[in-house]
């Protein structure tokens, strides 16, 4: 049986993973691909670390070259992260005949069109399914099981620490700060969360779903992002009052030739299946216009869901070594990139004001957004004894965002407008 030659880069918590599923399913990985995959050499930073996952001292190097550059390695994976010397890395390892599977999100995100270029240029694989949601076959889903259909929209819940804080607001009415503390001494959280909670990981997932979803190279520059770290346990409070929970989501959708891609912090439904998906797992909903509508949910992250996802990958890279036809079926962007204007996007919206409390104030309020053609599905205010102003909340019916831009403008520059306390986008 012929041996298929592994460099792994990085023995953290994915490595780990990898590396037990390898030792683990041996038996069933060498019948599904026809080939033993064998583990030959492994970049750490400390070869001294101790560890609780047991390799051949011979099989760990510090030193990259040992992978990239070794004549002796078929198929580079990498789990180790970071972006320019990475990149590098990967291109000295595509132009060298070798095939990759990388669980990095940042790299594709920022360099996936180039990489994949290099990839098919050489004829090699490179697979990322790990990158977006952990062990959801996400990736996959669009690259293959899709492709005879046309998407028209993707939004879901792609970032499992955000979940993580905002479920246990929900549930225990607890502040950001201290749920982040929680999240932080749990592991859910790094010490600094800055990537998680303002959206940027959220952001770069988006930029490679949307990437595969419209066949058109969507760029991080082009997602706008919005975090949770704004967020009150009072917005989550009302949206609850008024059968709403909230969730960070990012958002993909195609109106003819053009897309738009954000993350935002949003107001779900509570009959809607994305309400329901708490703690660190995620869920991704994609329409076709054949299909129709599609819900994956699992583990958006953790060593093992993230693994599965890694090895997955390695398969189908085995498999194709044996076809002899890595490189023809990479998944490239084809479609000329356009973004849609404000004017183009559509959706409800939830807003929360602090404004004077006194008579005529919501007639002059509900003026602004007739002035503006934005119509209005309800108008409740709630009394808070802790609040001295009156708080008013409304949600509009479907409006553009250019018209709600406007709207939110003047309501601004209004002198009975204490604060626009928060706005959120409405789903379901």
């Amino acid at each position: 049986m012929e041996t298929i030659r592994i460099g792994l880069m990085g023995l953290g918590t994915v490595g780990s993973g990898v590396v037990r599923i390898l030792n683990d399913h041996q038996d069933d990985l060498s019948r599904q691909t026809g080939s033993r995959i064998e583990i030959r050499r492994v970049l750490v930073q400390d070869k001294e670390k101790a560890r609780d996952i047991a390799l051949p001292s011979e099989l760990l190097t510090q030193n990259a070259e040992d992978i990239v550059g070794a004549a002796d390695i078929d198929v580079v994976v990498e789990v180790m992260g970071g972006v320019v010397q990475t990149k590098g890395l990967m291109e000295k390892a595509l132009r060298s005949g070798k095939h990759i599977v990388t669980a990095n999100k940042d790299l594709m995100a920022l360099h996936g069109a180039e990489l994949l270029a290099i990839a098919q240029e050489h004829g090699c694989d490179i697979f990322y399914e790990a990158s977006v949601a952990g062990g959801i076959p996400i990736i996959r889903a669009l690259s293959e099981s899709f492709s005879s259909d046309r998407i028209t929209r993707m939004f879901g819940i792609v970032n499992g620490t955000t979940n993580f804080i905002l479920t246990k607001m929900s549930g225990e009415g607890a502040s950001y700060e201290d749920v982040l503390k929680e999240a932080q001494a749990l592991g859910y959280a790094e010490a600094d969360p800055t990537s998680d909670v303002e959206g940027l990981d959220a952001a770069r997932k988006m930029a490679i779903l949307a990437t595969l979803g419209f066949r058109m190279n969507v760029a991080l520059g082009d997602v706008s992002a919005k975090g949770i770290s704004s967020v009150t346990k009072e917005d989550i409070l009302y949206g609850k009052r008024l059968g709403y929970e909230l969730k960070l989501l990012g958002v993909a959708e195609r109106d003819g030739d053009s897309v738009s891609v954000s993350v935002q912090p949003a107001m779900v439904r509570k009959s809607h299946p994305l309400a329901s998906v708490n703690g660190v797992y995620n869920a991704v909903y994609v329409y076709g216009e054949a299909v129709g509508e599609t819900m994956f949910y699992g583990p958006g992250a953790g060593s093992m869901p993230t693994a599965t996802s890694v090895v997955a990958d390695l398969v189908a890279v085995v498999k194709n070594m044996r076809l002899k036809v890595n490189g023809q079926g990479l998944s490239k962007a084809y479609k000329e990139k356009k973004l849609q204007s404000d004017d183009r996007i559509f959706g409800k919206f939830f807003l929360l004001l602090h404004v004077e409390d006194k008579a005529g104030v919501l007639a002059q309020i509900t003026q602004v957004f007739a002035k503006h053609e934005v119509s209005l599905e309800s108008v409740l205010q709630q009394p808070n004894q802790e609040n001295p102003k009156a708080e008013i909340i409304i949600i509009t019916h479907d409006t553009n965002l250019s018209g709600m831009n406007r709207v939110i403008d003047e309501l601004d520059s209004m002198d009975v407008v204490n604060k626009i306390k928060s706005v959120y986008r409405v789903v379901g």
